[in-house]
């Protein structure tokens, strides 16, 4: 019985951990080739044990890379190209929270940090990616925005930047590149119970974070975080050809609270 992603080739940056790392897991699942980039080498090497642990016979490529650093996104780039010889998905994943403080309080070093990460990022990623796959005439990509993206959650200023700006990114780039067979969307999580979120919540609440990640959830419709999981099967579709038609769109994942009054 043939998957969605047999024979297909998808990039996932990020995969060292969270989102990025149930995602790998998931499409490899699902009959993908992967290139898995962070920029940890010891948890890409963790990523890839999970990964042959769900799909014994995946093709595994690790990058290590630093993604705020254009030559290291280039090169990812063509390391995937001279092993696979295309490109058909890429889950531009890869992004940290930064420190919490107040707009005034906020570090500037600390500001460029998380955009350069978040945004910068982001960018070199579809540069490069695109000119692959506009060459290919096809392609799927999915950008990783946050609900930090689609409103204002208060003492982000670096990632609510960014991510605002991810959200910029994939509307524009989906309107120039549809012409050329390509779609290209972001998703907007809310609280998914991920490494980086659990150091948010202990940057929050120290060794009480657990009941800060209660009272946190608390006001959520559902009542509880999410699981990088429910975001993986997400990411495949929208990486799958059934979502095909589906560009520029930013898809929230986050139980409804972006929506609550």
């Amino acid at each position: 019985m043939s998957k969605r992603f047999d024979d297909k080739v998808v990039i996932i940056t990020g995969a060292g951990s969270g989102l990025g790392r149930a995602s790998a897991v998931q499409i490899a699942k699902e009959g993908a080739k992967l290139t898995l980039v962070d920029l940890n080498t010891g948890s890409l090497e963790e990523t890839r044990q999970f990964v042959l642990e769900a799909a014994p016979e995946a093709e595994v490529l690790l990058v290590t890379a630093d993604v705020s650093d254009e030559e290291a996104v280039k090169n990812y780039v063509n390391e995937t190209v001279k092993k696979y010889s295309k490109i058909d998905g890429f889950y531009n994943n890869a992004g940290i929270e930064g420190k919490q403080n107040p707009t005034a309080d906020y570090g500037s070093n600390e500001f460029h940090k998380v955009v350069r990460i978040n945004l910068d990022g982001v960018f070199y990623g579809l540069k490069y990616v695109l000119e692959v796959m506009k060459n290919q005439g096809y392609g799927a990509i999915v950008n990783t925005a946050s609900v930090g993206g689609i409103r204002g959650v208060g003492n982000q200023s670096g990632y609510a930047a960014s991510k605002h700006g991810v959200v910029g990114l994939t509307r524009n780039s989906g309107i120039e590149y549809g012409q050329y067979g390509i779609s290209i969307k972001a998703i907007a999580p809310g609280a998914i119970m991920t490494p980086m979120v659990e150091a948010s919540l202990k940057q929050m609440g120290g060794d009480h974070w657990e009941e800060a990640g209660k009272e946190f959830v608390s006001v959520n419709p559902m009542k509880r975080f999410g699981k990088p999981e429910e975001v993986a099967h997400l990411v495949a579709f929208l990486l799958s050809d059934e979502a095909g038609f589906i560009n520029a769109a930013v898809i929230p994942i986050d139980g409804g609270q972006s929506y609550k009054y």
